[in-house]
C-alpha cells in the first residue's frame, strides 16, 4: 500500500466566570462533569466494552465522546477503518457492536452520558438522518469531525470549499436537532499565501452552525495559543480535549499528516504530569463558555492509571 494511502486511512479513523469574581476557580469547577474521549482506550473497549465503561464511571468521569466509524457510517469509512485499526492494534469503534438502545441502557446503568461523537465528514454529508436517529437514542448533542481530509486542505481554494461544506453540514445538523463541530488536529495554523486557514474557518463559517473543539495538545504543538483562541472567540468552542505534554514539543512541519501526530505521542502525559498550564486553560475555557472537558491520551498503554491520575489532578484544581 502507498504511504499516502495508508496515512489517509489511518487519519480517516481518528477520525460567566468574569461576572462572579468572588468565586474561586475550584468552586466553579465543582460543577464540571469531566469526560473521556474514548480514543484514549480503544483496545480496552474492544476487549471488554462494558467493563471499561464501568472503570470510567468508577474513576469519577461522567461523560464520554465516541469515535467512529459506526453502523450508520459510509461504506468507505468502514473499509478505511479496517486497515487502520489493524495497523493500530485494535478492532473496535463506534458503539463496539451494540445497538443505540443497548448502549443507552449501559450508559444509564453506570451514570454516564455521551454528549459528543467524532464521525467522518462524508457520513455527516450523506447519512445525517441516520446519525440523528442514533444520536437521539443515545443522547448525543454534538457531532463533529476529528480532521479535514487531506484533499480538502491543500490550498486556500480547498479551504474555501471546505468552509462552504461546513456551513451546509452545520445547517443540516441543526435541522436534525444536532450541533456540528470541527476538531482541529494542529494543521492550518501556519500562513498559506498570507492567510491562516484555521482563522479563515473561524471567520467564514456561521458561528451559530459550526462550533469548535479545542485540543490543547495539538494547538500547542502547532504553536497556537489555546488561551488566546478561547479569549478571542467566546461561545465558539463547545468542548475541549484535555491533554498534557511531558515537555514542550512542536511539529517538525505543518502538522498535516499522521506521521507528525504519532511522532508526538511519546510526549503525551497524564493531566498534571506535564508542562501545560491546564488550570489556566480550563479557567479560560469556562469563562469562554466551554461546557464539556474530555480527557484524551491517545491509545494510552495504561488506561486505568491514566484515568485515575488525570481525574485526581483535574478534580483537585485550585487557583
Amino acid at each position: 500500500m502507498k504511504r499516502r494511502q495508508f496515512i489517509h486511512q489511518v487519519s480517516f479513523a481518528t477520525a460567566g466566570l468574569g461576572l462572579i469574581p468572588h468565586l474561586s476557580f475550584a468552586k466553579i469547577m465543582e460543577n464540571t462533569n469531566f469526560g473521556v474521549a474514548l480514543f484514549t482506550l480503544p483496545k480496552s473497549l474492544s476487549e471488554d466494552f462494558e467493563g471499561t465503561l464501568k472503570l470510567i464511571a468508577e474513576t469519577g468521569y461522567k461523560e464520554l465522546e465516541f469515535f467512529g466509524p459506526y453502523d450508520f457510517s459510509t461504506p468507505a469509512a468502514k473499509e478505511g477503518w479496517k486497515m487502520a485499526a489493524a495497523a493500530l492494534g485494535f478492532s473496535g469503534s463506534g458503539y463496539f457492536g451494540h445497538s443505540p438502545k443497548e448502549l443507552r441502557s449501559m450508559l444509564d446503568k453506570y451514570g454516564l452520558s455521551a454528549p459528543s461523537i467524532h464521525i467522518d465528514l462524508p457520513t455527516l454529508q450523506e447519512n445525517m438522518e441516520a446519525v440523528a436517529e442514533a444520536a437521539h437514542v443515545v443522547g448525543h448533542k454534538y457531532v463533529g469531525i476529528a480532521m479535514i481530509p487531506d484533499e480538502m486542505r491543500q490550498s486556500l481554494d480547498d479551504y474555501k470549499r471546505t468552509i462552504d461544506i461546513f456551513n451546509e453540514v452545520g445547517a443540516n445538523a441543526k435541522k436534525h436537532g444536532l450541533t456540528f463541530f470541527y476538531h482541529n488536529h494542529g494543521y492550518g495554523h501556519a500562513p498559506m499565501n498570507g492567510q491562516v486557514p484555521f482563522q479563515m474557518i473561524l471567520e467564514q463559517t456561521d458561528k451559530d452552525l459550526v462550533k469548535m473543539q479545542l485540543d490543547v495538545f495539538w494547538f500547542t504543538a502547532a504553536k497556537a495559543n489555546p488561551i488566546k483562541y478561547l479569549e478571542e472567540n467566546p461561545g465558539r468552542f463547545v468542548s475541549l480535549h484535555v491533554k498534557d505534554m511531558r515537555e514542550l514539543k512542536t511539529f517538525s512541519g505543518d502538522g498535516g499528516n499522521m506521521g507528525e501526530w504519532m511522532g508526538l505521542f511519546p510526549y503525551l502525559a497524564d493531566a498534571g504530569a506535564g508542562v501545560l498550564d491546564l488550570e489556566k486553560i480550563l479557567a479560560t475555557a469556562k469563562k469562554a463558555g466551554v461546557k464539556h472537558f474530555f480527557l484524551e491520551k491517545d491509545m494510552t498503554p495504561n488506561p486505568s492509571d491514566a484515568l485515575k491520575n488525570s481525574f485526581e489532578h483535574l478534580s483537585g484544581l485550585k487557583l
